[in-house]
């Protein structure tokens, strides 16, 4: 269940969303506030979109500016503070130790910003899957894979190794989907029944068939939307038996994948 709290509005949003991993998002715009010294259990994952950041880490000074990204190790020492008159818009996820092993923690410290086009582009597209909700299943492949690259950061392996194919654990995976298209499955536990890794579980699939996992559990569930609407079930009911969050997230998707809404095509 989505928890959303609204401080000021349109400044801060902070929510705790039912992804593993994910303890807390936090999204915020700040002019003049300026944070203490203080520390978080977990692992701070920071983009900024406007303005930038200046903060102490450790009794050293860093700087967290838009197009990086910023990553402060659990249980160490920060501020935090604008390095401009205009302020800064950031948006923060907190990590929990399932996705970082503390012991990486002393390299992060060491060098906390991360130049990585790739990276924060894949940490935007994740806050967004984060705010709609239905959509877990992308959030959760979004955010292992992003931990998989912090985790070659931290490591300093610059080359990641070429994805290892396994064609039978993406077709368990398939079969996997295709028993709970309406009901559903975590990436978690889907690793933990086909016990895999779930960043490999995602990288295998992708291989295999050429879409991601929840990519192909929306396509599904489009497909048996598109029979309900047919023999002439309401958007909102076949929404509610086809897996979807609301009648507005078939809406969203079904849009996309076959160019109109229910109500068009049952028309």
């Amino acid at each position: 269940m989505y928890v959303l709290n609204v401080v000021a509005p349109s400044q801060i949003q902070a929510w705790r969303p039912p992804v593993g991993g994910i303890a807390e998002a936090f999204h915020a715009r700040f002019t003049d506030h300026a944070y203490p010294m203080h520390v978080h259990d977990t692992w701070t994952l920071l983009i900024v979109d406007e303005g930038a950041v200046r903060y102490d880490l450790d009794r050293h000074e860093h700087g967290a500016l838009d197009g990086m990204v910023t990553l402060l190790p659990p249980l160490v020492a920060h501020d935090g503070r604008s390095a401009t008159p205009r302020g800064f818009r950031k948006r923060v996820l907190y990590l929990d130790g399932t996705l970082l092993d503390e012991a990486l923690a002393g390299r992060a410290v060491d060098s906390p910003e991360i130049a990585d086009p790739v990276l924060r582009q894949r940490i935007h597209r994740l806050h967004g899957a984060l705010l709609r909700p239905g959509d877990e299943l992308e959030a959760e492949s979004r955010v292992e894979l992003i931990a998989e690259r912090l985790r070659g950061h931290l490591r300093r392996e610059h080359e990641a190794a070429a994805p290892r194919r396994d064609r039978r654990l993406a077709h368990r995976m398939r079969d996997l989907l295709d028993g709970r298209v309406a009901a559903g499955v975590s990436l978690r536990e889907a690793a933990a029944a086909l016990h895999a890794h779930p960043a490999h579980l995602v990288r295998c699939f992708g291989l295999e068939f050429g879409i991601a996992p929840h990519q192909y559990l929306l396509t599904r569930r489009v497909d048996r939307a598109r029979r309900l609407l047919l023999a002439g079930e309401p958007p909102h009911a076949v929404a509610a038996r086809t897996g979807f969050y609301d009648q507005s997230h078939l809406t969203r998707h079904f849009k996309r994948v076959v160019g109109t809404t229910p109500a068009r095509y049952a028309a």
